[in-house]
């Protein structure tokens, strides 16, 4: 009996075992086992699904939707366009600029006539006080011939009665009834179109830049052509001025073909039916005759499409009467419509005002009173005369 239930233990024992290692042997992995997904976290009322397609990172079995990324920040931003003043009064709000620069040459022309006596000593100075500041030998003659017989005509002076006795004189040798309107207005479907000429160094590309803002303020639309083709800068200057103000401009390849820079700005603005087209050409050095000879060149191949209604000669007034010869030499190649005078603010003279249109003919049509964008303006004599004369 005893031997009988040794055999079953030993039986049980076995079978115990053997169902042992067929549990682990059969047992489910852990990569078999089914996957047990969380439930979604509650969303807030009026929430969207979850798009696919989104960023995810898996944490804990567990997907969670990342929203796109934000578009990347443009590096480089379109130029912000300027709304530049108008041209109305603006030589009168730089009058003050003006009246540093010339008060010192109107102050001593002043204290002159007013001495109570003058004799030929006085007049000899008062005459070299007007050669000095770029008057010129023929008008300084005629200004002081004329002072002469109006002393004589008034007899004792007062203060008052000599500022406008030289206010009158000077304004006569200005010529205030020269016409100095800019020819700027479209004919029809025909852009008008300005020519600005002159040496370099003058601030011809600046100027060109500065009429642009002018006739912008003013309301005109206007398209820059950039015919300076042989100065490297002249054309990335130019651009810099008409992006400011969303002026259009046309350029061609460094040392390209002027001309045809001219002729594909004023297409340029038939096309864009712009009101005026200003063509800044290359600082032509007076004394080389084929660079003359190719400004008259542009000219003619402007005028195949259109007609050239102003001609602006860009001179630095600080030059004086150099300044007048080059104004000379360019009026034999182009008709000259009318003079810019720049650098009027710093250590000009402002005699060469008179000079430069007796001897040429021509009005001063625009004066640069300073560096920044705005101090382009239009002449106006009786503004610069008080300025000179002080109040």
């Amino acid at each position: 009996m005893d031997g009988y239930l040794g055999v079953i233990v030993i039986v049980a024992v076995v079978a115990v075992l053997a169902v042992g290692g067929l549990f682990l042997l059969f047992r489910p992995k852990a990569k078999d086992r089914p996957t047990v997904e969380a439930p979604p976290a509650p969303r807030a009322p009026g929430a969207e699904e979850p798009q696919g397609g989104g960023l995810g990172e898996q944490e804990g079995g567990l997907t969670t939707t990342l929203p796109p990324p934000a578009p990347a920040e443009e590096l480089v931003k379109a130029p912000e366009i300027e709304v530049p003043p108008p041209s109305a009064g603006r030589m009168v709000r730089l009058r003050g600029r003006l009246a540093r620069s010339q008060s010192a040459f109107g102050k001593g022309l002043l204290e002159l006539l007013s001495r109570d006596r003058l004799d030929d000593e006085v007049w000899d100075e008062i005459e070299e006080n007007l050669i000095t500041a770029d008057v010129g030998v023929a008008p300084t003659r005629a200004i002081v011939e004329d002072l002469r017989t109006k002393v004589k005509v008034l007899g004792t002076r007062t203060p008052s009665e000599v500022r406008a006795m030289l206010r009158e004189e000077l304004l006569t040798q200005i010529a205030p009834e020269l016409d100095r309107t800019l020819h700027v207005r479209p004919h029809g479907e025909r852009p008008a179109v300005v020519l600005v000429v002159g040496v370099n160094g003058t601030g011809k590309t600046t100027t060109s830049g500065k009429l642009a803002r002018v006739l912008i303020g003013d309301g005109n639309k206007v398209v820059l052509g950039a015919a300076d083709t042989f100065r490297a800068a002249a054309a990335d200057q130019l651009q810099t001025w008409g992006d400011r103000v969303g002026a259009t401009v046309v350029r061609g390849p460094e040392g390209g073909d002027p001309a045809s820079v001219a002729f594909d700005a004023v297409a340029k603005g038939f096309e864009d039916h712009a009101d005026t087209v200003i063509v800044d050409t290359a600082g032509r050095l007076h004394t080389k005759t084929g660079l003359m000879d190719e400004l008259g060149k542009v000219k003619r191949v402007i005028e195949k499409r259109a007609l050239v209604d102003e001609v602006l000669l860009v001179l630095d007034a600080t030059t004086g009467q150099n300044g007048m010869r080059q104004a000379q030499v360019f009026a034999e190649v182009v008709n000259i419509t009318g003079i810019a005078l720049t650098k009027l603010d710093g250590t000009a003279k402002g005699g060469i005002v008179i000079s430069v249109q007796r001897e040429l003919g021509v009005p001063v049509k625009l004066v640069g009173l300073g560096e920044g964008p705005d101090d382009l303006a239009p002449f106006d004599p009786e503004v610069f005369v008080d300025a000179i004369l002080g109040d």
